[in-house]
């Protein structure tokens, strides 16, 4: 019997359990490794070349370790998915394909599909990229009921034995320090910047492809990533070295200097399958236990990487496709034009956007309170959010932005993912950043000539929701600010945002 292994590009595990079954039944002789490059899925949207670059680069470092590990591997690039896969078919003539179920919905479907339209049997394999393939902590969820991501944190930590002691408590006496981790950087801190690599001429190749074929976002010019298992290790073992330390404290904090700060990057590497959820995490408590990091950082870490990760992805398919036609605020602006230049006045919209156009990365707090926070205030159509996010980050996959953009970053999904809108004025920009030093705006101003947006905006939007806000019990503290506006504050404050807002 002959099999094809199908292995989608953000799979690139060494333990692929579709190669593992088919080799177990017929052997490495009798097996072929099928990997596909989709021009049209590369032109689904304008993407972040340096994303591209690093899914191609990595997919054909993974084949060739496959050839020299002795696979048979065809790997084309082709128009479709579908017209490599049927080309695949009629060359190899398989009697049997096997797969692991796709980590996005329509990538399943498509799936779903391929035995009829091929007409030999298709077996998929569920996905063990994520934790939740091995243990999900709410297996018969409720519709309508609201799952909070501390308690399905909490669940995974006792099952995957993290950061507990013999008791089953959690180490440190709490199981979240994240009060702990809401420190402004000090001035002149040195931080180790994410090791680099140097494209080899693979990679080089890929590039110049890239160039040519997808012009998109951003350039491929600066590419330093890891395309391998072991540079992706490598810039693991960097990041607890170098920075998760100070991880924790300074979690929160965004800077103009700094666009890593202590984060480590290591979300590209995790949703394409080079590094596993798990191992990170024990290699975190490892240097908790060996006194090289603080609780604080670790346990940090570690909730990032089992909790709101694996919580994302469980959402996401708990949700889909239903999530997409969901706008809690009905928002219906579309995106400035300084979303695709970063020519705005503002200079923390400025710094992140050009961040996340010129390298296709920003940290968690400034995807949330800077271009989130601004988005949600603007009224900005989530479809549109959703459809950058996917474009310009380099880490971004349907299951991590769908429910990160709907649920927690705009709460257009009225509360299912996160327990309240995470907005704020310029003051909490102000209170974790350097960003309001030099800005155009006036962080202190709420309305007048040289207010900042963030502040007539953020007042504008509980002025315009305020009967829905107080629906939240989290948002009575926001909403008591309301008894401080005059009704003439009240007129000024709506009428310099609408302005702000014609754009």
């Amino acid at each position: 019997m002959q099999i094809s292994v199908w292995i989608l590009g953000d799979q690139l595990l060494l333990d692929h359990p579709a190669l593992r079954l088919a080799e177990e039944q017929v052997g490495r002789n009798r097996l072929t490794v099928l990997m596909v490059e989709s021009e049209t899925r590369a032109r689904r949207l304008p993407y972040q070349a340096k994303k591209l670059v690093l899914l191609f680069s990595a997919m054909r470092h993974f084949a060739s370790r496959l050839r020299s590990s002795g696979y048979e591997v065809d790997y084309r690039i082709s128009t479709t998915t579908a017209g490599a896969i049927q080309e695949h078919i009629e060359a190899i003539k398989p009697e049997v394909m096997f797969t692991m179920q796709a980590s996005e919905y329509h990538g399943w479907e498509f799936q779903e599909n391929l035995e009829k339209s091929l007409n030999i049997p298709v077996k998929i394999l569920p996905n063990t990229q994520f934790l939740t393939g091995h243990y999900n902590p709410i297996p018969k969820p409720l519709e309508g009921k609201r799952y909070v991501q501390e308690s399905f944190y909490r669940k995974m930590r006792t099952h995957f034995n993290l950061l507990l002691k013999g008791d089953g408590e959690p180490v440190g006496g709490k199981w979240n320090f994240d009060k702990e981790n809401r420190r402004r950087l000090p001035q002149g801190i040195q931080i180790s910047p994410p090791i680099s690599f140097i494209p080899d001429r693979g990679t080089q190749q890929v590039m110049e492809e890239v160039d040519h074929k997808f012009p998109g976002i951003g350039e491929t010019r600066g590419f330093n990533l890891g395309v391998t298992h072991e540079e992706a290790q490598k810039a693991a073992d960097d990041f607890f070295e170098n920075r998760l330390p100070d991880f924790g404290a300074y979690e929160d904090a965004m800077s103009a200097l700094h666009d890593t700060v202590n984060h480590s990057r290591l979300s590209p590497y995790l949703n394409i399958g080079l590094l596993k959820p798990l191992e990170l995490a024990i290699q975190a408590q490892r240097r908790y236990e060996e006194g090289k990091a603080p609780i604080n950082s670790v346990e940090g870490f570690i909730r990032q990487v089992i909790g709101w990760r694996e919580y994302m992805y469980w959402q996401y398919w708990r949700l889909m496709p239903e999530i997409l036609n969901r706008n809690y605020w009905e928002a219906d602006r579309s995106l400035p034009e300084f979303f695709w230049n970063g020519d705005t006045n503002l200079n923390c919209l400025r710094h992140v956007i050009l961040r996340a156009l010129n390298n296709g990365y920003t940290h968690h707090i400034e995807r949330l309170m800077v271009v989130s926070n601004f988005c949600l205030l603007c009224g900005i159509d989530p479809s549109e959010v959703n459809e950058w996010f996917l474009g310009v980050y380099i880490d971004a996959y349907e299951w991590v932005m769908i429910p990160n953009v709907y649920g927690m970053g705009l709460y257009a999904d009225g509360g299912q993912i996160g327990t309240k809108p995470y907005i704020s004025s310029a003051n909490y920009i102000n209170k974790m950043s350097d960003y309001c030093q030099g800005c155009f705006y006036d962080q202190r101003l709420r309305i007048g000539k040289g207010a900042c947006p963030f502040n007539f905006l953020y007042w504008n939007f509980i002025l315009k929701k305020e009967a829905r806000l107080r629906s939240n019990p989290r948002m009575r503290r926001s909403l008591l600010g309301l008894q401080n506006i005059e009704p003439e504050e009240r007129f000024v404050i709506r009428d310099q945002a609408e302005k702000y807002l014609a754009w």
